[in-house]
């Protein structure tokens, strides 16, 4: 680059920042499986290294700049907290936005665990000193199952919002009921295809997750639908050796009932449990603010 496009691209950086313009985050990008990961990074000052980062992962087939995502990074980033939000590769590569449900499901719920560690050592190997792990939804299973198995000691704290639930005959229902089919029979078939040691087939399903008429492997069916009590976030939280923040609302429609399933766990004091008032699953709003307040405070004590 020549010294001149230098000190215009400068120029530029300066009066966007004097204008009040937000700049966007900066991707960041590293291979994994022969997979190229995405992130969002929004680092806060020069010695962001010796301050707390939050590691961030997404819900079921989003990604990391999806609204809640994006509005809790400018909010970090506004109170003086890094963050790295983090896009669960879903088996693509270079994936941005929404899971298109007409593409093969060929992923797994685990496999965000390992993507997660990934992350992980990048920030380390960064200069990270503190890490707290944040996962919404599902992400916030799949961030406490995380916490439980792999445990590090750059992690300081670990923050879930409105973490995923499960019970198996409510899962079995609620399939039966959205799709007309009983997963039984589903799992039936792919754990026949898994036996034969063609975990890779395709089948085609009444519904896959949120998609309708979806495809996907066998061992794609297993991982989201065989019967696994550390589906349910609940169950996790008292093996997780470090200070927990859990964020619940009281309009979750997704999670339904959670406020009452933590309760035992926040009087017992495993967990510290803020439930905000009016909140639906995706805290929009107002209510993001919320978050943000619950957060800090948890992070700076």
């Amino acid at each position: 680059m020549t010294l001149l496009r230098q000190f215009v691209l400068v120029l530029i950086v300066s009066l966007l920042a004097l204008g009040g313009v937000q700049l966007r985050a900066d991707e960041v990008s590293l291979d994994h499986a022969g997979l190229k990961l995405n992130a969002s990074w929004k680092p806060v000052g020069d010695e962001w290294q010796s301050g707390p980062v939050l590691l961030m992962t997404h819900g079921t087939l989003a990604h990391g700049r999806m609204e809640i995502m994006e509005t809790l990074q400018q909010l970090f980033a506004d109170a003086g907290l890094s963050s790295l939000s983090i896009t669960l590769s879903l088996g693509q590569s270079d994936r941005h936005g929404m899971y298109d449900c007409a593409t093969l499901h060929a992923h797994k719920h685990t496999d965000a665990l390992d993507e997660i560690g990934v992350w992980l050592k990048w920030l380390k190997e960064q200069g990270a000193e503190q890490v707290v792990l944040l996962g919404h939804s599902r992400g916030g299973n799949q961030t406490a199952w995380f916490a439980v198995e792999r445990d590090d000691p750059v992690i300081r704290k670990v923050v879930l919002i409105a973490p995923q639930t499960w019970d198996e005959q409510a899962a079995a229902g609620s399939y039966e009921q959205r799709y007309g089919e009983a997963v039984s029979k589903l799992l039936a078939q792919a754990q026949a295809q898994v036996d034969a040691g063609k975990g890779s087939a395709e089948i085609k399903t009444r519904g896959f997750i949120y998609c309708a008429d979806a495809t996907a492997t066998a061992d794609a069916v297993l991982s989201y639908y065989k019967p696994e009590q550390r589906m349910d976030t609940p169950s996790l939280l008292p093996q997780i050796s470090k200070p927990l923040l859990v964020i619940a609302a009281t309009n979750d429609e997704s999670v339904p009932g959670l406020p009452d399933s933590l309760a035992p766990l926040a009087e017992q004091g495993v967990i510290e449990l803020v439930v905000i008032d009016g909140a639906d699953h995706f805290f929009r709003d107002l209510y993001a603010d919320e978050v943000l307040e619950a957060i800090q405070e948890f992070v700076e004590q």
